[in-house]
C-alpha cells in the first residue's frame, strides 16, 4: 500500500497512461485528488509486483468503491486480504465483469450487482437534429447540476453515498471538466458532462434528462455536443459508460457514432 499519491503515480503512472481506455476511472480519479485532495478520507493506493515490476493496482477514492480495472486475476485473493486490513469499510467494487466479479465472490460477503454497464468509445460523431441549443454551464448553475446530479444517483445507483451535490458540480466545474446543458427556449432540459482529457482519454456522464423533458432526443443532443467539446480540447479516445438495463439509452449512444467495448458491473456489500 502506497502512503502518498506522489509514491503510487511514480509506481504506476505510466502503466496506467499506456491503457486509457481501460483505465479511465483510475485515471480521472487520479486527476481530481491530485488536483483537490481529499483531507478527511484520502484514497486507498495499493499496487502488486512480481520480480520487482508493478503488474497491477487497485484504487479507491471514498466513498466510492475499490476499482478493479487494473487488478491481476492472479492477485485477487492478496488483493482481498490487503484491503481487509487496510480499508475495511469499503462499500463495494466496481470494474470490467471478470474482475469485479472475482474480487466480489473471494470476499466471501454478500453482495448486491447495483449497476451493469457498457462501455463505449466514440467512432464519428453524428450529432442529431433536435429542437433547442446547447451551451456549457458555469458556477450559476451549480445548484441545478447539483439537484440533477442527485436525481440520476437516485435513479442509476440508489446504494451510491450521500454527498454535498452542488459542491461537487462546483469542484468539477474548476477542475475544467466541460458541462453541457441543452436548452428550450432558456429552459434547461438536459444535462451532460465530459471529465478533461487524460492521457487523451474523456469520459462522459453523467447524462440526465429530467422525466418530463424525456423522448425528444435531449439526451443524445447535449451528450453529441459535450462530445464535440471533448474532441475540441484533443481527446482521442471519448468514452461513455450506458446501463445495460436500458436499451434506450444504448441505442441513442450508438445512433450519435460510439461503438461498444467491454462490460462493467459494480457490486456492493449488503449491509
Amino acid at each position: 500500500m502506497h502512503r502518498t499519491l506522489e509514491s503510487f503515480d511514480a509506481a504506476t503512472h505510466d502503466r496506467l497512461a499506456a491503457d486509457p481506455v481501460r483505465n479511465t476511472i483510475a485515471l480521472t480519479s487520479l486527476d481530481r485528488v491530485r488536483r483537490l485532495p481529499a483531507t478527511d478520507h484520502p484514497p486507498t493506493l495499493i499496487t502488486f509486483h512480481e520480480n520487482g515490476e508493478v503488474i497491477g493496482s487497485l484504487i479507491r477514492t471514498p466513498p466510492w468503491p475499490f476499482q478493479a480495472a487494473d487488478l491481476p486475476l492472479d492477485a485477487v485473493d492478496l488483493a482481498v486480504r490487503t484491503t481487509h486490513e487496510v480499508d475495511p469499510d469499503s462499500p463495494g467494487v466496481t470494474g470490467p465483469r471478470e474482475r469485479s466479479e472475482a474480487f466480489a465472490t473471494a470476499t466471501g460477503k454478500d453482495f448486491s450487482e447495483s449497476l451493469a454497464t457498457r462501455l463505449y468509445r466514440l467512432g464519428t460523431l453524428a450529432p442529431p437534429a433536435v429542437e433547442g441549443s446547447g451551451r456549457l454551464a458555469t458556477e450559476e448553475d451549480a445548484e441545478l447540476l447539483g439537484t440533477w446530479r442527485k436525481e440520476f444517483l437516485r435513479e442509476a445507483v440508489p446504494e451510491a453515498p450521500d454527498e454535498g451535490a452542488a459542491e461537487a458540480m462546483r469542484s468539477s466545474l474548476r477542475l475544467g471538466n466541460g458541462h453541457a446543458l441543452w436548452e428550450i427556449n432558456g429552459t434547461p432540459v438536459a444535462w451532460a458532462v465530459a471529465s478533461l482529457p487524460q492521457a487523451g482519454m474523456t469520459r462522459v456522464g453523467p447524462v440526465y434528462t429530467p422525466p418530463e423533458h424525456r423522448k425528444h432526443g435531449y439526451g443524445a443532443a447535449v451528450s453529441a455536443m459535450v462530445s464535440q467539446w471533448a474532441l475540441d480540447q484533443g481527446a482521442t479516445d471519448v468514452l461513455l459508460f450506458a446501463d445495460l438495463t436500458n436499451p434506450t439509452s444504448n441505442s441513442i449512444y450508438q445512433r450519435i457514432g460510439y461503438q461498444p467495448l467491454d462490460d462493467w458491473v459494480e457490486f456492493w456489500w449488503k449491509r
